[in-house]
């Protein structure tokens, strides 16, 4: 491996690029960032310029990183902007498994009572006239929808809210709120609330248009089939 691959300093309108080999040691990067940075020629009198690291599949811990941010900072024009890995820690693997695992729910949701999951919640169950659910992910109900759901309440405009029988007294996805749902009185069997991406407000379709619209619900299928 030559040394020329260790190091790749890309300029970009927004400043630049440093693409790290992330195959040999964290000290022959730094020796190559040395060298190729005192042999760049930028003018300490030139404007900040701001520096974004690709490190690939490589892990850097706290130290290691500002190690990197203090070989760039002796260059007085140059601002570490961000340090970017396609590796994640352990805990964001978890946080990540947790919003997109499925949470059953065995019981019926009366009037005063919330239940709120991280992910998807599939409630085997109904959802009486002032009841409330809540998740960070979709919502499956196999039962009826008669109270309020609140689906992708971290500001996921993807989520849906799937029910049985839909006849909510409010559907809430991400920030938007159904004002006046576009079901008759009597409700709708085998539907489900989302997003229009086109209008921006809640519809509530027939669940095979959606699934239509929105064919990464499959996932959900392959999920449940499983286990």
């Amino acid at each position: 491996m030559s040394n020329s691959q260790l190091v790749t300093i890309k300029g970009t309108r927004d400043g630049l690029t440093l693409h790290l080999n992330d195959q040999c040691s964290f000290k022959s990067i730094v020796n190559e960032l040395e060298q190729k940075l005192s042999m760049n020629g930028l003018d300490h009198d030139e404007p900040m310029i701001r520096v974004t690291i690709q490190l690939g599949k490589r892990y850097l811990s706290n130290q290691q990183q500002e190690a990197l941010r203090e070989v760039i900072r002796e260059r007085q024009n140059l601002v570490v902007e961000s340090i970017d890995s396609e590796v994640i820690t352990k805990e964001e693997a978890l946080a990540w498994k947790e919003d997109t695992e499925i949470t059953p729910v065995v019981r019926t949701i009366r009037s005063g009572q919330v239940v709120e999951t991280r992910g998807d919640m599939l409630l085997i169950g109904d959802v009486n006239p002032g009841g409330e659910v809540l998740a960070t992910g979709n919502i499956f109900i196999m039962g009826s929808m008669r109270g309020m759901a609140h689906a992708g309440i971290h500001g996921d405009n993807k989520a849906i809210v799937a029910a049985s029988y839909m006849k909510p007294n409010q559907l809430r996805i991400a920030d938007q709120l159904s004002q006046a749902p576009n079901y008759e009185s009597e409700g709708v069997y085998m539907s489900c609330g989302f997003i229009d991406a086109g209008e921006g407000d809640i519809r509530i379709a027939p669940l095979h248009e959606v699934t239509r619209r929105r064919p990464d619900l499959a996932s959900f299928e392959r999920r449940m089939l499983n286990g």
